[in-house]
Formats: C-alpha cells, sequence, structure tokens
C-alpha cells in the first residue's frame, strides 16, 4: 500500500485527516508553537540543504533550476529511503512547511518525489 501525500503549511489548522505529519524543514517555522503544530515527525534531513535553500532563496525566477538541483539531491539523500521504508505503511503523510509562497516551495518537489518512488516501492 502506498500512502497519500499532502502538503500543508505550518500555520494552517492541524486536522485529524491529516494523518501522519512531518514537518520537512531543516528550521522550525517561527511563530508556531511545538502543541499547535501537532506533529509525528520532524524530518530535517528530507530539506534542501543549506545551500541550496541560500542559492535560490525562494526566488520565483530560479524555481525550475532549484526543483532541478533538490531532484538530484533527494535521489543522492539516503535518509529518503529510509523514509520511503519507514512510512510506506501510513494511509495518509502530510508534508509540512513554513514557506510562505504555496507555489514555489521545496514540499511541492519533495512530494511529487515521494509519490514517484512510492509508485515504484
Amino acid at each position: 500500500m502506498k500512502p497519500t501525500i499532502h502538503i500543508k503549511r505550518a500555520y494552517e489548522k492541524p486536522l485529524k485527516k491529516d494523518g501522519y505529519r512531518v514537518l520537512v524543514d531543516r528550521l522550525w517555522p517561527r511563530g508556531v508553537e511545538k502543541e499547535e503544530a501537532a506533529l509525528d515527525e520532524w524530518a530535517k534531513e528530507l530539506a534542501p540543504s543549506v545551500h541550496l535553500r541560500k542559492w535560490w532563496g525562494h526566488d520565483p525566477e530560479m524555481w525550475i533550476e532549484f526543483q532541478k538541483q533538490y531532484n538530484v539531491e533527494l535521489r543522492r539523500n539516503k535518509a529518503v529511503d529510509a523514509f520511503i521504508e519507514d512510512h510506506c505503511d501510513k494511509k495518509i503523510i502530510t508534508l509540512v512547511y513554513g514557506a510562505k509562497d504555496i507555489e514555489h516551495n521545496h514540499a511541492i518537489v519533495l512530494q511529487a518525489y515521494l509519490k514517484q518512488q512510492y509508485e515504484s516501492f
């Protein structure tokens, strides 16, 4: 069974239908209390490297190149393989992120990558 994978901002209210909630940022989202985040896991190692995040700077004009580089990182990241194996029994996984831009953020790339990996798992 492969999980359904959603993404959600850390500033949105957690819901039961979110299933297993995983923060996928290296940094804790500003102003969010641990209790209100209602997280099951904080998977910092799934986030883009500090170098890639700083290079990108959330600039929408660099979005396509960022996606390419982050996908390269994900393919080389052993923590991603471990995450996939460890969570294949989950029905719903919600990747929680703190970025303001809901159209250009690493959680979108990670969601697509994980979905693709679970298809071939």
